[in-house]
């Protein structure tokens, strides 16, 4: 089974909305296969605390206009690490050393990537070389 279209679609919204936003190293990682409980991870860097709320204001409001609210928040208040989850998607939102201690994309190395629209400015997986 892999991510459902519309999920696919979610997605690639919630990459555009965070690239505007200049959020960095974003990816999207089918992990439909591994959890049951949502079918893709949206995954980007931010370079500050101000930028993270950036990203999350651009990517709740461009998935408001496709209809999509988030069913839980987390992590706002301290700005580093927000989490919005959508269901069929869950979007994290990171400060760049944040992200590189965590680096949570490792554990989901075997998920396939979605792939973005060139516009969005993509990253790669913790631990892959530069290009």
């Amino acid at each position: 089974m892999t991510a459902s279209p519309e999920a696919t679609a979610l997605a690639i919204a919630a990459a555009e909305a965070a690239s505007d936003k200049l959020a960095e190293d974003i990816l999207a990682i089918d992990v439909s296969e591994k959890i049951v409980i949502t079918d893709v991870f949206v995954m980007c860097s931010a370079a500050n605390e101000r930028q993270v709320k950036a990203v999350v204001d651009g990517v709740e409001e461009r998935l408001h206009g496709l209809g999509a609210k988030p069913l839980r928040r987390e992590g706002e208040g301290e700005g580093r690490w927000v989490l919005l989850d959508f269901g069929d998607i869950v979007v994290h939102v990171q400060l760049a050393e944040e992200r590189i201690h965590y680096a949570i994309e490792r554990l989901w190395k075997d998920c396939p990537l979605i792939t973005l629209p060139d516009a969005v400015h993509q990253g790669r997986r913790a631990g892959e070389p530069k290009a």
